[in-house]
């Protein structure tokens, strides 16, 4: 571990891309996906999730698709999707198969670093026995891992992966030293060593876990002042002039972090034998905001006399955050499930989103709208292209007498119709 070392970062998307980028600048690095049209597109110099701007400015990487021409690395970074099936269990199928393909090319005193978010436990007891049966090798003797959890918040250009402190932690001391050493080299913003590998797979889960919870105060509070006939945002501006209150807004919860890590922690607790209500309860009204959204827009619609079944809804915005193209877990392709339970026919439009990737996950078809036919129209995601120039761009979608629903708070409450 003393000597420059050779990386292979396993996975190349909101995670891992950035991570070989950063690693290039100083290491010899291998960006690697399984995915050939993925390692092309990034050879051609092309990041469809926009998270790297130049791919030109790290000359020492390169990109692959062989599991071969990561074989000789001393560095396995592995940075992998770690989702949840239908039934919001974990799914540790893409983790496991990174194991397996590192296995395969794992040598003596190599190290592996998983960044990909689990339960406390995972690394060592779920990803480390799959290391040893595929490589022969011993845990401890012949090869280390390390932790070192994941902070990429996607689309976010004022916090890029450099200026985000780092958690790192080693399946052994001198391990831990070289995990933080190594990522020191490219975290300008620092790291924090943990104690053990088990204390950075909690602190990582818990950080989600915790803005899950919050939010979902909010989003019961907006329930509970709509009800109230009571603006929450005017609510929460109120509020939020006590120098200790935490301003979050209601809304829609997807994304690759908070609608998933919950779930890890709740399964490792369960297994533990005790029911976190409060994790449960928060992840329960969070799930149900796009029915809630749904009642809302309805509710408003027979306060105006107008015909339900078969009414048109236009709904802006397809991905799970503004400016952004990243539509992992959104929560909006729930939303228009929920109108058209009602009756509604509804159009989704988005700038941002990639229409195949889209109809592939989702079998969601994006429409380019057209001007004074929709009934109500939701503005879901607050991309720029959408809010730059106020509300009457949005307004001219509407027939007259139409619902503006501004779910984001994005204008003021005279400028639409119903706000959450």
């Amino acid at each position: 571990m003393n000597d420059a070392p050779r990386i292979a970062v396993i996975g190349l998307g909101y995670v891992g891309l950035p991570l070989a980028v950063e690693f290039g600048k100083h290491f010899d690095t291998i960006g690697f996906d399984i995915s050939e049209t993925r390692v092309a597109e990034l050879r051609a110099g092309s990041d469809r999730t926009g998270e790297v701007d130049d791919l030109s400015q790290s000359p020492h990487l390169r990109f692959a698709s062989a599991i071969d021409d990561i074989r000789g690395c001393s560095v396995y970074i592995i940075a992998v999707p770690t989702p949840i099936d239908g039934n919001h269990r974990p799914d540790l199928t893409p983790l496991i198969r990174a194991s397996e393909t590192v296995g395969q090319v794992l040598g003596k005193g190599d190290v592996v670093i998983f960044e990909s978010t689990v339960y406390p436990g995972a690394t060592e007891e779920d990803c480390v026995p799959v290391l040893e049966r595929v490589s022969g090798l011993r845990f401890n003797e012949d090869f280390h891992v390390g932790y070192s959890p994941e902070r990429i918040n996607p689309g976010d250009k004022a916090r890029p992966l450099p200026m985000i402190v780092k958690v790192t932690s080693g399946s052994t001391p001198a391990v831990a030293d070289f995990v933080d050493g190594l990522y020191r080299t490219i975290i300008t913003a620092g790291t924090f060593k943990a104690s053990s590998i088990r204390v950075a797979e909690a602190a990582k889960v818990i950080e989600n876990t915790q803005r899950d919870v919050n939010i979902a105060l909010i989003n019961e509070l907006a329930m509970v002042f709509a009800r109230l006939g009571i603006d929450t945002s005017e609510v929460i501006d109120a509020a939020a002039t006590k120098w200790n209150f935490m301003r979050l807004k209601p809304g829609l919860v997807g994304g690759h972090c908070i609608g998933v890590d919950p779930y890890y922690l709740l399964h490792r607790a369960e297994k533990a034998g005790h029911i976190p209500d409060i994790i449960r309860i928060a992840r329960e009204i969070n799930n149900g905001m796009p029915r809630e959204v749904a009642r809302r827009l309805v509710q408003a619609m027979i306060g105006k006399d107008m015909q339900i079944r078969g009414a048109r809804v236009l709904v802006l915005g397809a991905t799970f955050k503004e400016n952004c193209p990243d539509i992992r877990n959104t929560k909006v392709v729930d939303l228009t499930a929920a109108l058209r339970d009602w009756g509604l026919e509804v159009d989704l439009t988005d700038p941002e989103a990639d229409p195949d990737e889209l109809a592939h996950e989702y079998g969601v078809t994006l429409t380019q709208p057209q001007r004074g036919v929709y009934d109500a129209i939701i503005l879901a995601v607050a991309h720029d292209d959408f809010v730059s120039d106020g509300p009457e761009p949005l307004r001219d979608y509407l027939r007259p007498g139409g619902v503006f629903f501004d779910m984001k708070a994005a204008f003021p409450t005279d400028q639409s119709d119903l706000r959450l």
